[in-house]
C-alpha cells in the first residue's frame, strides 16, 4: 500500500528490508513492513512546580510549556519516533516524563538562587529553566518552542510574597511623603535662591563692566607695544641676516685660501711620494735580482744534492722491495706446500671415509639381502608346514640348535648341582647286539630315538616346555612322576 502523511504527522516504518526505521512522510509499504503515524504538533504543558530558595524558602512557579518532536533535525526524529510516538502525546506517561524533567532542573536551579534574585531576575531564571530543560529534552528529540514562566505564589503557610508586596507599599508610601516634604523644602529654598541670585546678577554684571573697559583700553595698550616689538624684531632680523651674509663670506674666502694652500702643499708631497715610490721599485728590483741569482746558485746545488739523494732512496728501495718480493715468493711457496699437504690428508681422509662408508653401506646390503632371505626361507617353511606358526617355532628352534643349548645349559647347571642321575635303556641291548650284529647302522639310530624321552622330560621338568606334536608327547605317568 501506499501511505502519505498529512502536513504535521510523519511515517514511521519497520520490517523487512529496513535495517532500524524509517521516517517519511509518503511511502510504499510493502509486505512484511509494518507502518505508523505520529503527530508533530507541540503541545502545551501546564505545570504548578513546587521548588525551594537558597535560603530553604518554598514557592511555586506555574509554568506552561509548549514542547514537541524537533522536526529539524533526522536524528531528533528518530529519537522521538522510538521513545515517545508509541504514546499518546497527552498521556499521563508523556506528561509526567516532561513535568519530571522540569521539576528536578527547576528545583536545582532554584536551590543555587537566593529568593531575591528569583523574584528579581525573572527573565534570566526563566532564561536558565529554559536551557537546562532543553538539554534534558534533547535526549527525547524533543523541543522546547515557547516557555511561560508565571508569577511567583507562595505556598500556604510561608506567605513571603505577601509580606514582600505590603513592604513596597508600605516604602512607596513613606517614599511618596519623603518626596512632599523635599517638594515644600526646595520651594522656599527656591524662592530665597532667586532673589539672592538676582542681587549677585546686578553685582557681577558693574563689575563685569568696569572688567571689560579696563580690559579694552590694555588690550590698546597691548597691541601698541605688539607693533613697536615687532618692528624692532625686524630690524633685529635683518641687522642678523646681514651680519650672517658677512660671516658666510669670510668662511668662504678663509676655505678658498687654505684650499689652495694645501693644494699647493700636496703637489710638492705628491712629488716627493713619487720620487720615493721610484726609488723603492729601482731597490726593490735590485733586491729581486739578488735574490734570484742566489736563488738560482742555491737551486742548482740543492737539485744535484737531491737528485744523488734520490739515486740512493731509489736503490736502497728497489733493494728492499726485491729483498721483500723474494720473502713473499717464499712464503707463498710455503702456503702452497702447506696447502697441498692439507689437500692431500683431506683427501687420504675422504678416501677413508668413503671406503668406511662404502664398507658400511654393502654391509648394510648383505644384513638387507640376508633379512630378505630369511623372509623368504621363513614364508617357504611356513607355506610348506601349512601355515603352522607353533610348527615353525619349534622347527627353527631344534634346526637352530636352541634344544640343545637349553640341554647343554641344563646339564652344566645340574652338574653343578651333583644330582644323581639315571639312565633308561630298553634292556635288549645285548639281545641286539648277538641277535643281529650287521645291524648296526638302525642301532645308532635307534640309540637317539631312545634317547629323545629322557631329553623330553628333562626339558619338560626344566623349563616346563612341551615337545611339538609331531615329536611325540609325554604320558601321564610322566607328569605324574615330574609333580
Amino acid at each position: 500500500m501506499y501511505k502519505v502523511a498529512s502536513a504535521s504527522e510523519y511515517l514511521v516504518i519497520t520490517g523487512v528490508g529496513i535495517t532500524d526505521i524509517k521516517i517519511a512522510k509518503k511511502a510504499w509499504v510493502l509486505p512484511g513492513q509494518s507502518c505508523a503515524i505520529f503527530d508533530v504538533s507541540p503541545v502545551n504543558y501546564t505545570f504548578e512546580v513546587q521548588a525551594m530558595s537558597a535560603e530553604k524558602l518554598p514557592f511555586v512557579l506555574p509554568a506552561v510549556f509548549t514542547i514537541g518532536p524537533r522536526i529539524d533535525d533526522e536524528g531528533s526524529l528518530l529519537k522521538y519516533a522510538k521513545l515517545i510516538s508509541p504514546h499518546d502525546k497527552l498521556s499521563n506517561h508523556v506528561k509526567e516524563l516532561v513535568q519530571g524533567i522540569i521539576e528536578g532542573e527547576t528545583r536545582v536551579l532554584a536551590a543555587s538562587m537566593t529568593m531575591e534574585e528569583v523574584f528579581r531576575g525573572t527573565k534570566e531564571f526563566k532564561q536558565e529553566v529554559f536551557e537546562k530543560v532543553q538539554l534534558e529534552l534533547n535526549q527525547f528529540g524533543l523541543l522546547i518552542y515557547n516557555a511561560n514562566v508565571k508569577q511567583l505564589v507562595d505556598v500556604p503557610g510561608h506567605e513571603y510574597f505577601s509580606y514582600l508586596g505590603q513592604k513596597t507599599q508600605m516604602e512607596a508610601a513613606n517614599q511618596a511623603r519623603v518626596d512632599v516634604s523635599e517638594a515644600k523644602m526646595k520651594g522656599e529654598i527656591g524662592s530665597k535662591l532667586r532673589e539672592g541670585q538676582t542681587l549677585q546678577n546686578a553685582a557681577k554684571i558693574d563689575a563685569e563692566t568696569k572688567i571689560i573697559s579696563t580690559q579694552r583700553q590694555g588690550e590698546g595698550k597691548k597691541e601698541e607695544i605688539k607693533v613697536m616689538t615687532e618692528v624692532k624684531v625686524y630690524e633685529n632680523q635683518k641687522e642678523a641676516e646681514v651680519a650672517e651674509a658677512n660671516a658666510e663670506l669670510a668662511k668662504k674666502k678663509a676655505g678658498w685660501a687654505k684650499e689652495s694652500q694645501v693644494a699647493e702643499v700636496e703637489a710638492s708631497k705628491a712629488v716627493a711620494l713619487r720620487d720615493a715610490e721610484l726609488q723603492r721599485e729601482v731597490e726593490s728590483m735590485n733586491a729581486l735580482t739578488r735574490t734570484e741569482k742566489l736563488k738560482a746558485e742555491f737551486l742548482s746545488k740543492a737539485s744535484v744534492e737531491y737528485e744523488t739523494k734520490v739515486q740512493e732512496a731509489n736503490g736502497e728501495l728497489y733493494r728492499k722491495q726485491k729483498a721483500a718480493e723474494a720473502y713473499l715468493y717464499e712464503k707463498e711457496k710455503e702456503a702452497q706446500a702447506q696447502k697441498a699437504a692439507a689437500e692431500a690428508s683431506f683427501y687420504g681422509r675422504q678416501q677413508i671415509v668413503d671406503g668406511e662408508l662404502y664398507a658400511k653401506k654393502k654391509e648394510a646390503e648383505g644384513l638387507v639381502a640376508v633379512a630378505e632371505a630369511q623372509g623368504i626361507y621363513i614364508r617357504t617353511l611356513l607355506e610348506a608346514l601349512g601355515g603352522n606358526y607353533a610348527a615353525l617355532r619349534d622347527y627353527l628352534m631344534i634346526s637352530g640348535g636352541t634344544f640343545q643349548e637349553i640341554a647343554k645349559i641344563n646339564a652344566e647347571a645340574v652338574r653343578g648341582l651333583q644330582p644323581k642321575i639315571s639312565i633308561w635303556t630298553n634292556g635288549g641291548g645285548e639281545a641286539a647286539d648277538g641277535a643281529g650284529g650287521g645291524n648296526n647302522a638302525m642301532k645308532e639310530v635307534s640309540g637317539v630315538y631312545k634317547m629323545l624321552p629322557p631329553l623330553f622330560k628333562t626339558v619338560n621338568e626344566q623349563t616346563g616346555m612341551l615337545p611339538p606334536a609331531w615329536m611325540g608327547t609325554l604320558t601321564d605317568s610322566a607328569h605324574s612322576t615330574r609333580n
